[in-house]
């Protein structure tokens, strides 16, 4: 039997243990076994570390510390809960557009291209890159119709070390164009199918890559495509994900194809699409009776405040889905979303919470100000949806998105360099410090440390990333 080994991490390490609060854990050592388990986390200063290694039984370990003289800590890796991978070259591109003008013009043409491989293995291999250099550890993909480039995706996800969730996308409603569309709800069951059993022949356990099952919207299916769908989920015990209530526009066309249901979330629970295992895209204009729907079926909402914005959809309430108990993760639907970074996701969820509060803004017209300043998010509270909240979002609460025992090893190391001192000899030189746009001053403590991190922070600062205790971006040299 082979000598069991493992991996040790001294420093810092910052996590979420609630919706509104960050634990810090100051000169901590984690041990993780050859699995990618954590197997301790203890103070790495009470001369014990030894008999914590000892008790793993590892004949051998590597050790990682964080760089002396700067600010770095390590963060659970980021969960994008809403992502579409076949539309990441346009990302930053929308013209004039909102949703439905948006994807005739810019969307469709460029994931039906995707049907050439090569040039999907260019896109998809790309995305997976550039969120994994930005922090992502787990990312609920879209993929296109093409069962091919589809699986292609997953291979690559696989390849790479990304956790990933891999849907096609299923849609065969006549106000799909011609040249991108499945040809009957039986064929784009049948493909759905025949991804899933793809993706169960690389991946069997679903250790990193999962299927889950991807109707685009409603407006894109029939009604039997939905009901097929969510009983392949149902047969294989599967996620799902697809899109609710983005769009005003949006919601009248559905109200115009499905008049037999009293609204959006009516046609997917008739279907069978609500369940504890649905992520849902967007949920800007929910009625609080699609609220409660969501609610009592366990669905969970992936809020995309970058696309709602850009593409001029609206703001979510999220104060008012926290309340009622549903589960919020952060998405950054890539390429309604401009930006791969959940980090950004993060930014822009604070940043929209604000602009509701607003006195002659509709949300917060009437309101007194301390009931306005309810609505805004904390930049605790979008550091949750960017990691506990998306791991409750695809079942993986408990497994990932924290630092606990028996949890896997998804981590990056966020690199802020050196303090910026004032020259009065109390830490910093003058002048000198920073990494990328985040500047640290001296005097600052950990709560804003992480502001700092959260408003001014990207790629530049995330040194390295572990997934399932595997470094699968960067390093620590």
């Amino acid at each position: 039997m082979p000598a069991e080994t493992g991996s040790i991490y001294i420093g810092t390490f910052i996590h979420c243990t609630s919706l509104t609060d960050l634990s810090f854990l100051e000169n901590y050592a984690v041990g993780v076994d050859e699995h990618g388990t954590i197997k301790f986390v203890e103070s790495a200063g009470d001369n014990k570390l030894e008999d914590h290694i000892k008790s793993c039984g590892w004949q051998s370990w590597k050790t990682f510390k964080a760089p002396k003289g700067g600010v770095g800590f390590w963060f659970p890796g980021f969960i994008d809960a809403h992502i579409h991978a076949s539309q990441y070259p346009n990302s930053g591109i929308f013209g004039k557009t909102t949703l439905m003008s948006w994807l005739q013009k810019y969307t469709f043409p460029l994931e039906s291209s995707l049907s050439s491989l090569p040039k999907a293995r260019a896109v998809y291999s790309r995305c997976i890159s550039r969120t994994l250099a930005h922090g992502t550890t787990t990312a609920a993909y879209y993929a296109t119709v093409d069962v091919l480039a589809t699986n292609l995706l997953a291979d690559l996800a696989y390849s790479a070390g990304q956790r990933a969730f891999i849907g096609r996308c299923a849609m065969d409603s006549h106000l799909q164009p011609d040249y991108y569309r499945d040809a009957s709800a039986s064929s784009g069951i049948a493909d759905s199918e025949a991804s899933i059993q793809h993706i169960n022949a690389i991946d069997p356990t679903h250790s990193l890559i999962t299927p889950i099952l991807t109707p685009r919207f409603a407006p894109s299916c029939t009604f039997p495509l939905l009901s097929g769908l969510a009983s392949l989920a149902t047969t294989h015990n599967l996620p799902i994900q697809t899109h609710i209530s983005e769009n005003s526009n949006e919601i009248a066309l559905v109200r115009g194809l499905f008049p037999d249901h009293d609204s959006y979330a009516a046609v997917y629970n008739a279907a069978g699409l609500l369940t504890p295992k649905t992520v849902l895209a967007h949920a800007i204009h929910l009625s609080p009776a699609e609220q409660t729907l969501v609610k009592a079926t366990g669905a969970h909402i992936a809020h995309c405040p970058a696309s709602n914005t850009f593409l001029g959809s609206g703001i979510c309430p999220v104060r008012e889905l926290l309340d009622m108990g549903i589960n919020v993760g952060l998405g950054t639907d890539v390429s309604g979303g401009y930006s791969p970074s959940i980090l950004v996701a993060a930014r822009e969820a604070g940043g929209v919470s604000r602009m509701r509060t607003a006195p002659r803004f509709r949300d917060g017209e009437g309101k007194e100000e301390g009931e306005r300043d309810r609505m805004k998010l904390s930049v605790e509270e979008t550091l949750w949806m960017g990691t506990r909240g998306g791991a409750r979002c695809l079942g993986l609460e408990g497994k990932v998105g924290g630092f606990e025992v028996g949890m896997e090893w998804d981590a990056q190391f966020v690199d802020l360099g050196a303090r910026v001192g004032d020259g009065s000899g109390g830490g910093g030189e003058e002048g000198v410090g920073g990494k990328g746009n985040v500047e640290v001053w001296e005097w600052m403590g950990w709560e804003d440390v992480i502001a700092k991190w959260v408003f001014h922070g990207d790629d530049r600062n995330v040194k390295a990333v572990w997934v399932k205790g595997r470094l699968v971006s960067g390093s620590m040299d």
